[in-house]
């Protein structure tokens, strides 16, 4: 198998249905399967990108809490155990095919940061650099429930948009984007999706896995973003033989595939999946808003600004409303919320959010 250039980097999201089998226990036969498929498409010379759960799901089947453990507790504890028995068994399947693999561990607020988000992003590039598969996952153990991925379809697109992916493959237990729910007969899969996702979202019913935290409105809510960003996104059964080699081989057409728009720059990629890092929020007046939202890209200036709100360091995530306090936009800060506070609407030629930095609704 060639690999086409659309597919020069990939990202493969697999989930705890997948992985899983029905008692909660890892199903190694079909992980097995899974690393054989991206051990070929490894070999063509793609590089992939492993985004894994499984986890909790494995560590339940190894450990019984007792009654008094708190819920948090015991998903970290399973989390915990469950993270060894994974990485364990990818190491041994990768080894078989003689390839290398890598653990990386990360928690949503690595993504809050462009520090840390440029560190993760150097060290997931030289893993590729040197031939070396990635599988990162979130780190339950230390997550805190507010500050958690909503799954790992949530953080399988910040990597798939950090690392400049061509395409991000989801995988679930189902064909993809149908027209009811899947198991109606009447209900038909969407083969493809466009921009206008809204329309969609009827059909989806807002269920969640057995064993993942999210279902297909997340799925089909990170699909819709991450090809806005110019990535290809498929949504497919991961429990159907080869699926992964069937889709980059053009063999079969028994997934739901959103259709990328224009490609943006790496720090919108950023700012774009930073909505709920905001540290404060600035409402603008009309003219700053009509302005910001019309077809001329313009920076947000502090005339434009009539409140300041929260506190907040210079660099960090800031949201930026309307009149109405609807919000328009979120943007990265060129100064900290005491100063700005004392720019409201003054004339000052460098502006408070400079438009590389900005990305509006």
């Amino acid at each position: 198998m060639k690999a086409k250039n659309k597919f020069k980097r990939i990202a493969i999201k697999i989930g705890s249905n997948v992985l899983a089998q029905a008692d909660g226990a890892l199903n190694e036969s079909r992980i097995a399967h899974l690393v054989e498929q991206i051990s070929t498409i490894k070999k063509t010379g793609t590089d992939v990108i492993v985004i894994s759960s499984g986890a909790v799901a494995a560590g339940r089947s190894q450990v019984a809490v007792s009654k008094k453990t708190e819920l948090v507790a015991a998903k970290q504890l399973w989390a915990a155990v469950g993270q060894v028995k994974l990485m364990s068994l990818y190491t041994q399947l990768f080894g078989n095919q003689q390839l290398q693999c890598a653990q990386v561990l990360t928690t949503k607020e690595n993504f809050s940061d462009r520090r840390h988000y440029l560190n993760m992003k150097n060290c997931i590039t030289t893993m590729l650099d040197n031939n070396v598969i990635p599988i990162v996952n979130e780190n339950d153990t230390i997550s805190v429930t507010e500050l958690m991925f909503t799954d790992n379809d949530e953080l399988s697109g910040l990597i798939a948009s950090m690392m400049n992916c061509d395409s991000l493959f989801i995988l679930s237990n189902i064909d993809g984007v149908f027209t009811g729910a899947p198991d109606n007969a009447d209900s038909e899969l969407i083969r493809e999706i466009n921009a206008d996702f809204s329309s969609l979202q009827k059909y989806i019913a807002p269920t969640k896995s057995g064993f993942g935290r999210g279902g297909m409105l997340t799925k089909c809510s990170i699909a819709t973003k991450i090809a806005s960003e110019g990535i290809n996104v498929y949504i497919a059964n991961g429990t159907k033989n080869n699926i992964l080699l069937d889709i980059i081989g053009n063999r079969i057409k028994d997934f739901t595939h959103f259709v990328p728009q224009s490609k943006t720059t790496s720090v919108k990629k950023w700012l774009a999946h930073s909505q709920s890092f905001a540290k404060g929020y600035v409402t603008v007046n009309q003219g700053a808003a009509d302005a910001l939202l019309g077809a001329q890209p313009t920076s947000l200036l502090f005339i434009g600004i009539v409140s300041v709100d929260g506190s907040f360091e210079k660099g960090d995530i800031v949201g930026i409303l309307g009149p109405d306090g609807e919000k328009i936009g979120i943007g990265k800060a060129m100064y900290d919320s005491a100063t700005a506070a004392e720019m409201i609407g003054k004339k000052q030629r460098r502006p408070f959010v400079h438009y590389d930095y900005l990305v509006l609704n």
